[in-house]
């Protein structure tokens, strides 16, 4: 290949991939769902095709660019009109955390482990799942949170200060029915202490727990196993 006809498809490229996302609207780059993603793929493949390959015309070049972003666009009419095929082209939200406790369920569902889960959370400052009320895992993958309300006055009266705080954060203590040892050990408290608190909440074993914490007020937060999905 020449190095004018290199440039010739490079210009062309580039000038087709613009012209056709501004097209496509801002959707395609600011909610990143499955099939964006894969549109997304496809486009940047045919874009680099049409530069680097010999084999491809610049005819077909620019048709394949054209035809895939008018399917796109098509599927983006299908979405706003139709609400079925936009479920089953895209999914549907999943709540993940329902009136504060883990929806062991929806995990799976949605492929996410605890870790990922508490990462997401932090992202939004929230370092506890016990600040929670409800936490839903979008189409686009990303997190929405909604707090749990501060409710500072009971009765009219200001409630009991809590213990002094000793973590800067929470800390994992269990999870998915196994002790974080380390964690344990770090905080000064042991295995019996622990299922102590656990037999005082009414649960017999760790492994009935799937998910506790020691908050930033000393107190223990606990999520057990098989949460209801409603």
């Amino acid at each position: 290949m020449e190095w004018s006809e290199l440039l010739i498809r490079l210009v062309l490229s580039f000038g087709a991939l613009l012209v056709l996302t501004r097209i496509m609207g801002k959707k395609e780059i600011s909610q990143m769902t499955l099939f964006n993603f894969i549109s997304a793929m496809t486009i940047g493949t045919l874009g680099g095709a049409l530069v680097i390959d010999p084999a491809l015309s610049l005819q077909n070049g620019i048709l394949a660019l054209a035809g895939w972003s008018c399917f796109t666009v098509l599927m983006g009419v299908i979405d706003i009109k139709f609400k079925p095929l936009r479920h089953l082209i895209e999914g549907d939200p999943v709540i993940v955390i329902k009136h504060g406790k883990i929806l062991e369920n929806a995990l799976r569902k949605t492929q996410l482990d605890i870790d990922a889960l508490r990462t997401m959370l932090r992202e939004k400052d929230i370092f506890s799942l016990q600040d929670v009320e409800y936490a839903i895992f979008e189409v686009d993958g990303k997190l929405s949170v909604m707090k749990k309300e501060a409710n500072p006055f009971v009765n009219g009266k200001i409630p009991p200060l809590v213990r002094k705080a000793f973590n800067p954060v929470s800390a994992e203590i269990v999870s998915d029915g196994i002790i974080n040892r380390e964690n344990l050990a770090k905080l000064k408290l042991d295995e019996q202490w622990l299922c102590e608190q656990f037999q005082l909440s009414g649960i017999k074993k760790v492994s009935d727990v799937f998910y506790a914490e020691i908050q930033q007020d000393g107190s223990l937060y606990i999520d057990c196993r098989k949460d209801l999905l409603h």
